[in-house]
């Protein structure tokens, strides 16, 4: 039998699998972001009359794909098309009444990358678990995130809002319960939560939030915000306003966009970049400084980890064993880490293993647990399960454990990074935890105590296991970084 959904803006048609699952894709969730609403807040989407066909996935956010050596490790799904601020929807009972619970997930990729039609972001696993599932398109790069004078700020941001208030609106169509929405996100998609818990338009919208490998710490300030605009307007050679940047053709700019992130990361002066020098990234929420959420935010947060994020932009491209004790020695004064404490622990480790477990833990390790110690009951986990690939060198890495979560190791986008012999046991004990705690916001284990044992949950090649905070030496060295 073909499903079909009411919502708000009409009739949605949609797909059933063989195990029952529906699915209903290319949702859109506001307008078209162009023509006279480009660079413009999200407007809302229009109606239509009979039934939408929503068996096939949408446009995606203008990107153009990874550079290499990360295009053959994260691959990259793109559809053309201007309708880009879209959804998807998987779920086990569609129409109301049923009142399962949402999860609502944000992608990755730096602010610049990604989209929520990888292979890899299929939300059946999460429907065959009795969980409603939406993946969540949203504007990214220069149309998503750099300051533009006579434009919102933060419009990627306002897109996810946007997405959310349609979620709020509509999901009890798809048998969602509407107060009972967890937000989940890797990376940018991490970052990205971080900066809505502190958005009051955000309160209600969410129950529960998880934060994979980002924070509330990845912003840069408004000045530093106007630097990164006005060199990208240098680069293309328009004024730096909305109106020209609007009348620059998608190829050209999306060049632009790439060179602009090439010369921060090959030459991430402070002086130039301000405080993007060391998050790497030009395009970022922008923020007047670090928002921590408090005791009263009233969400229920899980946040933690990947072991040895680093490696992944480290390993793949040469760079691990070609850095130099000098080098990782300026590389730790620029974090602000103390050198010598981390050769001491780390007795015999290569300088690119120091300077990347500095990396790791300032850039994702360290926020996860001030977050964790700013909201109490928030549980903390940290992934630790070793990739084989690269001979084994990748280790914990970034990203490592989303086939894990999503509970899709056999999915061909996973496996570059993964291999072919992952651990589906610990990949269903992984997923299961996740859906827990959307359920319940109980995923399995005490919640993190910073006056007490902050307990830990350790997902590694044994299974998992608490314990009481993991690499407490190495956490006390960052008391005054944010």
């Amino acid at each position: 039998m073909t499903p079909v959904v009411t919502t708000a803006q009409g009739a949605l048609r949609g797909s059933t699998d063989a195990q029952g699952v529906a699915a209903f894709l290319g949702v859109p969730y506001a307008a078209p972001p162009f023509g006279p609403r480009r660079f413009r807040a999200p407007a809302p989407a229009e109606p239509w009359t009979g039934e939408r066909d929503a068996t096939a996935y949408g446009p995606t956010a203008p990107k153009n794909p990874y550079t290499p050596p990360f295009d053959a490790l994260i691959p990259e799904t793109s559809v053309p098309g201007e309708d880009c601020l879209n959804l998807n929807v998987w779920t086990p009972e569609p129409g109301p009444g049923a009142r399962l619970p949402v999860m609502v997930w944000l992608h990755g990729g730096s602010f610049s990358n990604g989209s929520a039609n990888s292979g890899g972001y299929r939300g059946e696993t999460f429907a065959r678990d009795g969980v409603v599932f939406v993946g969540v398109n949203y504007r990214l790069g220069t149309d998503g995130f750099l300051h533009l004078p006579g434009a919102p700020d933060n419009r990627g941001l306002l897109d996810q809002l946007a997405a959310l208030e349609w979620v709020r609106d509509n999901i009890a169509a798809f048998g969602g319960d509407p107060d009972r929405v967890t937000v989940f996100g890797e990376s940018a998609g991490g970052m990205a939560i971080g900066q809505l818990l502190a958005h009051a338009r955000a309160r209600g919208l969410l129950r529960r939030a998880v934060l994979q490998s980002g924070a509330c710490h990845h912003f840069v300030r408004p000045e530093t915000a106007r630097r990164i605009g006005a060199r990208m307007a240098d680069r293309l050679g328009v004024p730096h306003t909305a109106e020209a940047f609007a009348a620059v053709p998608l190829p050209e700019l999306l060049a632009a966009q790439d060179a602009l992130r090439m010369e921060l990361a090959t030459r991430p002066d402070p002086a130039v970049w301000g405080d993007a020098a060391l998050n790497a990234m030009p395009f970022e929420p922008v923020a007047d400084g670090l928002r921590l959420p408090g005791p009263d935010l009233g969400v229920d947060l899980l946040v933690g980890s990947n072991r040895e994020e680093n490696r992944l932009f480290m390993v793949p491209t040469d760079r691990f064993h070609g850095i130099t004790e000098e080098r990782a020695r300026r590389g730790a004064t620029a974090y602000g880490a103390d050198y010598d404490a981390y050769r001491e622990r780390r007795p015999g480790a290569a300088p690119g293993a120091l300077l990347e477990a500095i990396g790791t833990d300032w850039f994702y390790r360290i926020p996860a647990v001030r977050l964790a110690e700013s909201v109490p009951g928030t549980h903390v986990y940290e992934f630790a399960w070793r990739s084989p690939q690269f001979d084994g060198e990748l280790g914990a890495c970034h990203a490592l454990e989303l086939g894990f979560v999503f509970d899709l190791l056999d999915d061909p986008d996973y496996l570059p990074m993964a291999g072919e012999k992952a651990p589906r046991d610990l990949a269903r004990t992984m997923h299961a935890a996740w859906v827990a705690f959307a359920a319940t916001g109980d995923p399995g284990w005490t919640a993190y105590d910073p006056a007490g044992e902050r307990t830990t949950m350790v997902f590694d090649a044994d299974g998992c296991r608490t314990e009481a905070d993991p690499r407490a030496a190495e956490r006390e060295l960052w008391q005054d970084v944010r």
